[in-house]
């Protein structure tokens, strides 16, 4: 048996979304985060990106603890699926398994779950690997970075993470433990990489609050405001100005109103008895007597935001002098989506707060700016420096950085998902890969929808589909009946008749050639109708719809 350590990432790598990353020493394997990720439109009808667990699958035996960093979906997301295949005991710290448990209980596999509950002083045994935490500052409660300490040397996970000085939670990053734990040691860093091309150091969650107040002040109508579930701080400063400016308090969307009474009933949230009312007590207030805090910050089409820019809205609705405050910023991908809702809010009447939040006050990032990673690395001073959470450009934006304050050039290691570090006797190499990609959820489907299946919809997306319809008979092997064109997403079939006509005269001329050179197999008979249709088609209408020949028997 090899005696070494080894770290590669199942997702997260070149991608922001569905973290997963494996360490592993001898026959003890931690995973750290399990996350899902959003697809983007050229996924048709996929509603979840989770990563490929095949290596875990194979080596099930050997995997010690899922430990997760945080509560955010992009962390949290693919847990339910995993523990359908695997069941690993979760490590979490209260407000994460909090929201953990929710996902559990929708998938039914709470039950047969084993989840512990860690905190920053929390201390772990898996066989030869040690686990000890510290605590950074982010965007959502209870947040860990993880040090691995490994007979081969000390593994530390960042996190996501920024230096906030005055957090609106007050949950410090521990910077004198990082200190600590950087002055014994580190063989390796694994550091997110979101923000690092941006200058500077992360403002803080505080300048937010006042921003806020701001604006409710100002406002006229019912204010109603946009911002992730998760960002439980976001949502405190919320509360805030609603008192300040006497307005009651909607909840809308399911995930808003899940985290929001998780973090009441765990004290995470402070909120006035009596302060949250019901949607369908809206119409009996003053509209300056109210604050509609929503889903849909990003654009979702089903979420409580998209469906009040349409009108969706069953007990709430957006009138003319009406203020919307979106609190977030648009994730890269979503602002085409987030600009339709603001145009049409904009057709509503409505006073719309929107943009970057540099430009509004609403809204301050969570992930650390170049001078952050920068003081994160001066803290850890690792030997081997893997930049992760981030696309490539970001992953080499880090690289930067870390040799500008004294990573050893060639030390740091630019991965893909599946790209294995290896570290034998203090020494690390990057020489081999496992199974590492895409799993795609479809409904109650995981992992049933491939490659063939997503281009089958995006050519029926593109350019529909024709059926040619036609019987034979069985003993004779000639056409009794059809052939038939159906047409679905291609042409307007009363303006297309002439088309149509002249399909089934191919189809049937494809058929009759077939037979006088004695070949009836099925196979070869739809094979040639697709060829000869298509060339038609495309020569015709410069499009290539989805041919579908069904030959019937009898």
């Amino acid at each position: 048996m090899e005696n070494r350590l080894s770290i590669f990432a199942l997702g997260g790598i070149n991608e922001i979304g569905k973290n997963m990353y494996v360490i592993q020493y001898l026959n003890d394997i931690v995973i750290v985060d399990c996350g899902g990720k959003f697809p983007d439109e050229s996924l048709l009808g996929i509603d979840l990106i989770i990563p490929d667990i095949t290596y875990l699958e194979e080596n099930k035996d050997k995997i010690r603890a899922l430990i997760v960093t945080h509560g955010h979906e992009d962390h949290i997301g693919g847990i339910p699926y995993l523990l359908r295949k695997l069941n690993v005991p979760i490590y979490a710290t209260r407000f994460t398994l909090g929201l953990i448990e929710l996902k559990l209980d929708e998938h039914k596999l709470k039950r047969d779950t084993k989840l512990i509950t860690i905190d920053s002083e929390s201390k772990l045994e898996f066989g030869n690997v040690e686990v000890s935490f510290f605590r950074v500052s982010h965007s959502i409660p209870d947040c860990l970075g993880i040090v691995l300490h490994t007979p081969e040397g000390n593994v530390v996970h960042s996190g996501d993470f920024k230096f906030d000085l005055t957090p609106e939670n007050n949950q410090h990053s521990d910077i004198h433990k990082m200190a600590e734990i950087g002055n014994k040691g580190v063989l390796v860093l694994l550091s997110e990489s979101t923000n690092a091309e941006r200058n500077g150091l992360t403002p803080t969650e505080r300048t937010v609050g006042g921003h806020m107040v701001e604006a409710f002040m100002r406002a006229t109508g019912k204010i109603f405001i946009s911002t992730f579930a998760s960002n439980v701080n976001r949502v405190q400063q919320v509360v805030e100005a609603a008192l300040k400016t006497n307005r009651k308090l909607v909840l809308l969307g399911r995930s808003m109103v899940n985290v929001v009474s998780i973090a009441i009933e765990r004290g995470y949230l402070n909120v006035p008895e009596g302060m949250i009312i019901e949607a369908n007590e809206v119409d009996k207030l003053d509209p300056e007597k109210v604050a509609i805090l929503c889903t849909g910050s990003q654009g979702e089409p089903m979420a409580a935001l998209a469906r009040l820019a349409s009108g969706n809205y069953r007990d709430v609705a957006v009138y003319p002098g009406d203020t919307v405050i979106l609190a977030a910023s648009p994730i890269p991908g979503n602002e085409r989506d987030v600009s339709k809702i603001i145009d049409n809010l904009f057709q509503l009447g409505a006073k719309v707060i929107y943009g970057s939040g540099s430009s509004t006050g609403m809204h301050v990032s969570g992930h650390g700016y170049q001078e952050d990673l920068k003081l994160m690395l001066t803290l850890m001073k690792p030997k081997y420096f893997i930049p992760i959470h981030g696309e490539f450009r970001m992953l080499h934006h880090h690289r930067s950085l870390a040799e500008s304050v004294g990573v050893e050039k060639g030390n740091t290691f630019i991965i893909k998902n599946g790209y294995v570090v290896d570290i034998e006797n203090g020494i690390a190499r990057q020489t081999r890969e496992v199974p590492a990609g895409d799993t795609y959820i479809d409904g109650m489907g995981v992992g049933d929808i491939g490659d063939i299946v997503l281009r089958d919809r995006k050519q029926l997306s593109e350019d529909g589909m024709v059926v040619v319809v036609l019987t034979l008979s069985k003993r004779e092997r000639r056409i009794i009946q059809g052939p038939d064109t159906i047409t679905r997403g291609f042409v307007f079939v009363k303006n297309s008749e002439d088309l149509l006509k002249d399909i089934n005269r191919m189809v049937k001329r494809t058929i009759e050639d077939l037979q006088e050179a004695n070949i009836y197999q099925w196979n070869i008979m739809k094979q040639n109708i697709k060829k000869s249709v298509g060339q038609y088609l495309y020569t015709q209408t410069k499009r290539k719809p989805m041919i579908i020949p069904i030959i019937i028997e009898i």
